[in-house]
């Protein structure tokens, strides 16, 4: 009897053992959180820290959603002129929105503003305009994201979060923009 359990004990003891050996080498799997409540009411602000790749959207001065961005090729320093591939810095407004855009919706921001076309003409070049916050391109399969920094100098999030932006950003918003 004392030889059986023993025995029984060894082998619970290399079975235990060798479950815990096996769980290191196997992939974890996914758990995906619950999504978060929807966003009712409109957003007041947009705070976009390029150096961290996020958006902040605040509704009664508190963070109400954090997103994960894409910024334009060249992200580092001011927007500039056409083609410098940079987001701009500074303090925009949502001036326009559009449903038929070459990307999943976009919101367009005031850029340039009356300093930024001043800046250009005095150094004889286009300061670049059509700045938006939007979806991935409309060519990619839903549920898909480019990855880095890929836009001409908007900011891009998934079309899953551009939907809800969409929903919650009234012309007007006021959109910060940080190094």
């Amino acid at each position: 009897m004392t030889r059986l359990l023993r025995l029984l004990a060894w082998l619970t003891l290399v079975a235990a053992l060798g479950l815990l050996t096996a769980s290191l080498f196997m992939p974890p799997e996914r758990v995906d959180l619950p999504p978060p409540p929807p966003l009712t009411g409109e957003v007041e602000r947009i705070v976009i820290d390029k150096a961290a790749r996020r958006m902040q959207l605040y509704q009664d001065g508190q963070v109400v959603r954090t997103y994960q961005i894409a910024l334009g090729f060249a992200p580092e320093g001011d927007k500039d002129r056409q083609g410098d591939g940079k987001t701009p810095e500074g303090e925009f407004v949502i001036d326009r929105r559009n449903q038929q855009s070459a990307f999943h919706l976009s919101v367009g921001l005031n850029y340039p503003r009356p300093e930024d076309v001043q800046r250009a003409a005095a150094g004889g070049y286009d300061p670049g305009g059509d700045i938006f916050i939007h979806g991935q391109p409309n060519a990619l399969p839903e549920g898909f994201k480019l990855k880095g920094d890929w836009t001409a100098g908007c900011v891009a999030v998934t079309n899953t979060e551009m939907r809800e932006i969409w929903a919650v950003t009234p012309i007007g918003t006021k959109v910060e923009i940080r190094p």
